[in-house]
């Protein structure tokens, strides 16, 4: 039998606080959030409403793209892995934790309530050091060219 691994994970939420950017004593950038996840599920025939946290790293360009970009109450989508965690605390307790390693982030707000484009590995990669995928200033609205049509559309 073929040896299979497959660690991959899509969320897709709102931020329940601003994201916290640190850094590492290497001087690594390390952004961590939290998404809630509303679910539905059946309890006596009834559709019964729910809520999943969801605790999210993110690491290096992707953390000051996520702080910059994202506020409490922001629509997200996260593409990542999942980690996780043990340790032992002071009272010699064993505990554990599950995080959301994000690879990829997406904005689901429509473009007015967005501030900046997307970030994937490949448009920062893409792009060159001189011209990252997030250049739009804080604040300014990303320059989108509007089309009348689908018609207008190359493909």
């Amino acid at each position: 039998m073929a040896n299979f691994n497959l660690n991959k994970v899509m969320l897709g939420g709102r931020l329940t606080a601003d994201p916290e950017l640190k850094q590492t004593p290497n001087g690594i950038q390390v952004a961590s959030f939290s998404i809630a996840v509303n679910r539905r599920f059946r309890s006596n025939d009834n559709q019964q409403p729910s809520t999943d946290f969801f605790n999210v790293t993110a690491w290096r360009v992707l953390a000051e793209h996520v702080v910059r970009y994202y506020h409490k109450g922001s629509s997200i989508f996260v593409i990542g892995t999942i980690q996780n965690r043990t340790w032992t605390d002071q009272q010699g307790n064993k505990r554990y934790a599950t995080d959301i390693v994000a690879d990829e982030v997406y904005f689901v707000d429509s473009r007015a309530d967005a501030s900046a484009q997307s970030y994937t590995p490949d448009s920062y990669n893409n792009a060159g050091a001189s011209a990252p995928a997030y250049s739009t200033p804080a604040g300014a609205a990303p320059n989108f060219e509007e089309l009348k049509t689908d018609d207008d559309l190359p493909f």
